[in-house]
């Protein structure tokens, strides 16, 4: 894990099941708060775990500000954010273009953004299954992804956008034998 030891810093990855936050919490020394869909946030039986670890609920139907805030503020305060840019779980490997939120708060908070690259048989069965039967996953983490935090204007956000997909794109999954 890339992350630096303290301090804001964004970790960002592609989203492949719902065990993603899980298996990237199990190699990272420090908490990471997921955004994450309100709708699961809120499921019952499980919406207890989501807050005792911080999770940010975000409303998937538009622009949810309330989330904007609290993601900034955690920023603010040193934590590590992890957001899937491409808004739900990919359903083949190739990634989904990214949406411009993560760009907008790594600009405006400073932080530091990290790219990281997930796969493995995790994919495609849903939670209960991918929980309850043996998995093997891959993941590989990037350097600090540089990129212009000049303006948060439309054009500016959507290069910066682009350069952390293809920072994500980028990273080469190595399996072990």
């Amino acid at each position: 894990c890339s992350l630096p030891r303290s301090g804001a810093a964004i970790l960002v990855c592609n989203h492949t099941s719902g065990l993603d936050p899980s298996l990237l919490q199990s190699v990272c020394p420090r908490l990471i708060r997921w955004m994450m869909a309100k709708e699961f946030y809120d499921a019952r039986g499980t919406g207890w775990i989501y807050r005792a670890i911080g999770a940010i609920p975000v409303a998937r139907s538009g622009r949810d500000l309330a989330a904007t805030r609290v993601a900034m503020r955690a920023l603010s305060n040193g934590h590590v954010l992890g957001v899937f840019p491409e808004g739900r779980i990919a359903p083949s490997r190739d990634l989904m273009p990214f949406q411009a939120g993560v760009a907008l708060l790594a600009i405006k908070s400073g932080a530091a953004v990290y790219p990281v690259r997930l796969d493995g048989t995790q994919r495609g069965p849903s939670m209960r299954r991918a929980l309850i039967g043996r998995q093997r996953a891959v993941i590989g983490f990037g350097p600090e992804i540089q990129f212009d935090r000049a303006s948060t204007t439309r054009d500016n956000l959507d290069r910066a956008t682009q350069a952390i997909q293809q920072a994500v794109e980028q990273i080469i999954l190595r399996r072990r034998e």
